[in-house]
C-alpha cells in the first residue's frame, strides 16, 4: 500500500513551506496586522481548518493569500480550499516537445504516489489552457538511443498488458489495480528513455505511454485519488500529441472533463470538449466525434442547458448511426450502454424521470460490473424522483451487492452515498434503514 493518506490542501501548503501549525497561525496574525486586519488566528483555529474542514472567513482568506504570494484576483473565498497552491503540476509547465513529454512521464514515475484525496489540482484557466496547448502543439517524435532495441514482440506484449488492465478494470473497478498500472507506466517510460527504436516504433511506444497514463489516471480517479488522476491524464495528453494521435488526445480531454464536472467545473468541461471538437475536427474519426458530442451533452445537462444538451445528444446519436471506423483499443468498450447512460443523465437533470429511468435501466443491463455499480446510484435517484421508493432501493441495493464482493470503486460508493442523502423524508421505511446500514458496512475502498 503506497497511497499517501488523505490530507487537507492547507496541510500540504504548510509542509511545502516547512511551517508548523503554530508558526503558520503566527504568520497569519502578523500579516493581518501589516494589512490593518486584526485576526485572532491560533493553533486551534488552523487545526479546525485542516482536521474538521471549517472555512476561514473571507478577510482571513485574503490575508492567507497575501502571505502565500497569491494575487487577490486569484482568490475565490467560496471555493476554499481549492484555490490554495498545493503544488505545481509539472505537466502544465513543460514545453510541448518530445523532451517535455519524457520529463513529465519521468516525474510521474518518480513521484506518482502523492495525492490529495477528493481535491482537484488543475482547475479554471489552467485546465482550459491545457486543451488549447494540446490543440496547437505539433506531433514531435525522434528515435532514442543508448539501450536495447525494441522489437515488435516486445510491443505486442506491452499492448496485451494494457488490454488486460482494461479488462480487469471493467470487472473489478480501479482501486485494486493502481500499482499494476503504475508499474506498466514505469516500464514503458524506461523503454522510451533508454531503448533503441525507429520513429515508427517510437510512435507506438508513446501511444502506449498515453494509454497506460490514461488507465493509471482512470483507476486513480475511480479510487478517489482525483489530483493524481489529473496528473496522469496530463501525461497521457502529452504522449498522445507526441505520437501524433489526435483521436487518443481528444479522448483524454473528454475524460479530463469528467473530472472537472465532478469537481463542479462544468463550464470548463464544456470548454475542453469544444476545444477538442473545433481544434482538431478535421483529423478526428467519426467515433471520436460521437464520443466528444456525448460528453458535451452531459456537460450541458449539468449546466442546466437542456436545449444545448439535446442538440449535442442528437449530433452524437446521428454520428453513432454512421460510425464504421475501426475501433481503437481505448474505445472498444464504447457503445449503446454509454449513450443510454448519458441520455438518462440528461433526462434526469431535465426532471424527466420516466425517460431517465428507461434509459438508465437499458444502460445498466448492457454494462460491465463496474459500470453497473456506478450507475446504480443514478438509477436509484431517477426512480426516487418519480416517488418509486421501492424501485429506487432495489437499484441502490443492486449497486451495493456488487460493491460488497465484486467491484471496488470509490465513485460507485460516492453515488450511493449521494442517493442515501436524498432519503431523509423516507426514514420511516424499514427498507431505507436497511439500505443505509448496508451502505455503512461496505468495505473500505483503498488503492492497491
Amino acid at each position: 500500500m503506497l497511497v499517501t493518506p488523505s490530507k487537507h490542501p492547507l496541510a500540504y501548503v504548510l509542509e511545502s513551506r516547512g511551517w508548523g501549525v503554530v508558526e503558520f497561525a503566527s504568520r497569519v496574525r502578523c500579516r493581518g496586522a501589516e494589512l490593518g486586519i486584526n485576526l485572532a488566528t491560533n493553533r486551534s483555529t488552523v487545526y479546525k481548518w485542516i482536521e474538521y474542514g471549517q472555512t476561514p472567513d473571507e478577510k482571513t482568506q485574503f490575508v492567507i493569500a497575501d502571505l502565500l504570494g497569491i494575487r487577490e484576483e486569484h482568490v475565490a473565498p467560496d471555493t476554499w480550499p481549492l484555490w490554495l497552491p498545493v503544488w505545481e503540476v509539472a505537466g502544465l509547465k513543460r514545453p510541448w516537445t518530445l523532451a517535455g513529454t519524457v520529463e513529465v512521464l519521468s516525474d510521474l514515475v518518480r513521484s506518482g504516489h502523492m495525492d490529495r484525496r477528493g481535491f482537484l489540482t488543475i482547475t479554471g484557466a489552467s485546465l482550459t489552457a491545457l486543451a488549447a496547448n494540446w490543440a496547437d502543439a505539433p506531433a514531435a517524435f525522434a528515435a532514442a538511443a543508448d539501450g536495447d532495441k525494441v522489437t515488435d514482440t516486445m510491443l505486442v506484449s506491452l499492448e496485451r498488458r494494457v488490454e488486460s488492465l482494461r479488462d480487469l478494470d471493467a470487472e473489478m473497478g480501479g482501486a485494486r489495480l493502481l500499482e499494476h498500472a503504475r508499474s506498466d507506466l514505469a516500464l514503458i517510460t524506461t523503454m522510451i528513455k533508454n531503448a533503441q527504436y525507429t520513429d515508427v516504433v517510437g510512435a507506438r511506444l508513446h501511444s502506449l505511454a498515453a494509454q497506460v497514463s490514461y488507465m493509471t489516471g482512470w483507476v486513480a480517479y475511480d479510487s478517489g485519488l482525483h489530483s493524481a488522476g489529473q496528473q496522469y491524464y496530463v501525461a497521457a495528453l502529452r504522449s498522445a500529441r507526441t505520437a501524433g494521435d489526435d483521436d487518443l488526445g481528444a479522448f483524454v480531454l473528454a475524460e479530463m472533463g469528467v473530472h472537472a464536472s465532478n469537481g463542479g467545473h462544468n463550464r470548463e468541461r464544456a470548454q475542453l470538449l469544444e476545444t477538442a471538437l473545433h481544434g482538431r475536427m478535421s483529423s478526428l474519426s467519426g467515433l471520436s466525434r460521437t464520443y466528444l458530442f456525448l460528453h458535451l451533452a452531459a456537460a450541458r445537462a449539468e449546466q442546466g442547458d437542456h436545449r444545448g444538451a439535446s442538440v449535442a445528444l442528437t449530433k452524437s446519436v446521428q454520428l453513432w448511426d454512421r460510425v464504421d471506423d475501426e475501433r481503437p483499443p481505448w474505445l472498444q468498450w464504447f457503445g449503446e450502454s454509454q449513450i443510454n447512460s448519458t441520455r438518462g443523465r440528461a433526462a434526469l437533470r431535465a426532471r424527466q424521470h420516466k425517460e431517465a429511468t428507461h434509459y438508465l435501466v437499458a444502460s445498466i443491463e448492457a454494462a460491465v460490473p463496474r459500470d453497473q455499480a456506478v450507475r446504480a446510484g443514478r438509477l436509484a435517484e431517477a426512480r426516487l424522483t418519480g416517488r418509486d421508493v421501492d424501485g429506487a432501493l432495489e437499484a441502490a441495493n443492486r449497486g451495493a451487492a456488487l460493491l460488497e464482493d465484486r467491484v471496488a470503486s470509490a465513485r460507485a460508493v460516492d453515488r450511493l452515498r449521494e442517493f442515501s442523502g436524498k432519503l431523509n423524508r423516507y426514514e420511516k421505511y424499514q427498507g431505507v434503514r436497511e439500505f443505509r446500514d448496508r451502505l455503512k458496512a461496505l468495505p473500505a475502498v483503498t488503492a492497491a
